[in-house]
């Protein structure tokens, strides 16, 4: 085993220590059973900002989460080392599921979407072609006309690959389940984003759960109806529900327009803030957690190159 892997234990000790406080602050506490991987709220999909709004560190100063979160994901994807990227992946988890309060298995569900995206991109990476079969690969795979073969590079390119999106997905997560999106934009607004854009993902973000809520209580009237009972009409239904899906958001959208100028839009978005402020312990944990990352990063690499 590779002595760079030693580095990993003290983030999954305290990923460990995190399972076991979460599991003792809700002992005796019921169950909920949950039905599939569908993240719903009563008839409507349940918007990223409810989980921020739950998080018990929505209390934290924005800035410091934001900044926190970039630093780690810009560390992540330099470091290139899957040592640094399972720390970040771990110390990121953490944080948003045991200090957040946030349930576990809304957490594995919300990652299954990168997840899923990550494996079909990576699918290219990880095999390759040849006319013959090569010596030395891994695995062949005789398709008559061709081979498919994976080679022991290509294994480690793709694992680095998977440590380095899944940890800038956990960096990324940390941050946005646990602040609100207006607060995002205001910590953008200081950083000088241009106005426009700030306003543009503000918008997007608002249509794209528009659309969600819209396709859901459309299956939902569907499925009261029978409409997914077999295959056939599941592939009906499901086809008649697209079609009308951009009609339905679109007269929503006007709808949430509407809603906007009723409460004094003049075109600037004005987001009520609330003060926040930084406290000294958040700044050196970071700071640890920060020098950390960079100290492994630094031995891991070091001398006979860095560890995978």
């Amino acid at each position: 085993m590779d002595r760079g892997w030693i580095w990993v234990i003290p983030p999954l000790l305290l990923c460990l220590a995190g399972a076991v406080l979460k599991a003792c602050r809700h002992r005796g506490e019921p169950r909920h059973h949950h039905q599939g991987w569908g993240h719903k709220h009563g008839e409507a999909t349940l918007s990223i900002d409810i989980y921020a709004y739950m998080s018990k560190i929505s209390g934290w100063n924005p800035g410091f989460k934001v900044g926190l979160s970039v630093i780690l994901l810009l560390m992540c994807v330099i470091a290139n080392n899957m040592v640094v990227s399972l720390s970040v992946i771990l110390i990121t988890s953490t944080v948003t599921v045991v200090l957040g309060d946030m349930s576990l298995h809304h957490y594995l569900n919300l990652l299954t979407v990168p997840v899923v995206f990550l494996v079909a991109g990576s699918i290219m990476v990880l095999i390759n072609f040849s006319w013959t079969p090569v010596a030395g690969a891994v695995a062949n795979l005789n398709c008559h006309w061709f081979t498919i073969y994976i080679t022991a590079t290509s294994v480690h390119t793709t694992l680095l690959l998977w440590g380095r999106a899944f940890g800038a997905v956990c960096a990324m997560y940390m941050m946005s389940l646990s602040t609100m999106s207006g607060e995002i934009f205001s910590v953008l607004r200081r950083c000088h984003v241009p106005k426009l854009v700030i306003e543009l993902m503000n918008m997007m973000y608002r249509y794209i759960f528009i659309m969600l809520d819209t396709q859901s209580r459309m299956k939902n009237s569907a499925q009261s109806r029978l409409g997914y009972c077999d295959f056939k009409t599941s592939i009906y239904s499901f086809g008649q529900s697209m079609g009308n899906l951009l009609i339905v958001s679109m007269k929503r959208g006007s709808q949430f327009y509407d809603a906007m100028e009723s409460r004094g839009y003049d075109g600037d978005l004005v987001f009520l803030e609330e003060e926040k402020p930084l406290d000294k312990k958040m700044l050196l944990a970071a700071g640890l957690v920060i020098s950390y990352l960079a100290f492994v990063w630094f031995v891991t690499t070091r001398g006979a190159g860095y560890y995978g």
